[in-house]
């Protein structure tokens, strides 16, 4: 099968392009230095090149909380725009089906946990992520009434935070995993006897390995023909602070953790139901979160030199 992804060199697609490949398929990676998906007339010359069986839509320009807060606007932007034009490029040229990755970051504020796919309308997101979330919210909307009006088979997941090798580790713009792994390294390395830390470390968060993100996508594609949005998780969730002290015993820092309470926590609690997507299309998360960290850990440690030192 002729597939594209967008944002196939990125953290999640990169891992999936090296799957699909493995299994044969023809993989096309959309890359933003080539191909600029906010921009309508280069995502149309894109699907007259490529001509896709499958599609599946990664892309996506986002971070942690830091992030979010420097960059509203342009992740508002960013995110709908390439989302909608690749939806109207799908209906454009026929393409049999689209595999859209959301956010979690969609759900309200306030939630009901576990989140359940229901209660994805039922509140406003958290601030620091809202425009970013509310962007990819709207896709879902627009997969929705493309497949009401034009019969678009568009399905739509939203992962849970994702972390495995391979990730972001720009301490600007990285997630927490990623941002705890640096940090510890780089201390014990150095012999810093204290890091600092966003927040209180009460909120709790839930992770998937990358591999297991990856097997829900293509498990997805290939039983999943559904307009209900579904969650792709683990079902578990850790604390900050349970989970930085999960890291430190991984990394070898021994130092204390200070707590900046000026910094803002996020989202109080994320936690999600994925009885649907077992339901649906048979998925379950199989890699523990203590083996996720250590393989992340081990593959950080191997590739440090190819991170710059942190500020």
């Amino acid at each position: 099968m002729r597939v594209l992804v967008t944002g196939g060199a990125g953290f999640l697609g990169s891992h999936l392009v090296e799957r699909l490949s493995a299994e044969g398929h023809e993989v096309v990676v959309a890359r933003s230095t080539a191909t600029d998906l906010t921009d309508m007339a280069a995502t149309a010359r894109l699907f007259d090149e490529v001509e896709p069986e499958l599609v599946f839509h990664l892309a996506a320009e986002v971070g942690g909380i830091g992030a979010n807060r420097a960059n509203p606007g342009r992740y508002w932007y960013a995110n709908l725009m390439m989302g909608a034009h690749v939806l109207e490029q799908v209906r454009a040229h026929a393409t049999p089906k689209l595999v859209i990755a959301g956010t979690i970051c969609s759900y309200p504020k306030f939630a009901p946990v576990p989140f359940r796919e229901d209660d994805l309308w039922n509140g406003y997101p958290e601030e620091t992520n809202a425009p970013y979330g509310v962007a990819k919210k709207a896709i879902l909307v627009g997969a929705q009434s493309y497949r009401a009006q034009y019969g678009t088979n568009a399905i739509y997941l939203l992962p849970v935070n994702l972390y495995g090798p391979r990730d972001n580790f720009d301490l600007e713009t990285s997630h927490v995993i990623p941002a705890l792994i640096r940090k510890m390294v780089e201390a014990e390395r150095s012999g810093d006897s204290e890091i600092i830390l966003w927040g209180d470390g009460s909120p709790t968060r839930e992770f998937l390995y990358v591999d297991d993100c990856v097997e829900a996508l293509a498990l997805a594609a290939e039983r999943y023909n559904g307009a209900q949005p579904v969650n792709v998780g683990t079902g578990e969730e850790i604390s900050i602070a349970d989970l930085a002290a999960l890291v430190s015993e991984h990394t070898g820092f021994a130092g204390t953790i200070r707590w900046d309470t000026t910094k803002p926590n996020g989202q109080p609690r994320r936690k999600l139901d994925t009885t649907r997507a077992e339901a649906q299309f048979g998925f379950q998360a199989r890699v523990p979160l203590r083996e996720g960290i250590a393989r992340t850990v081990e593959w950080y440690r191997a590739t440090a030199h190819t991170h710059a030192p942190s500020r």
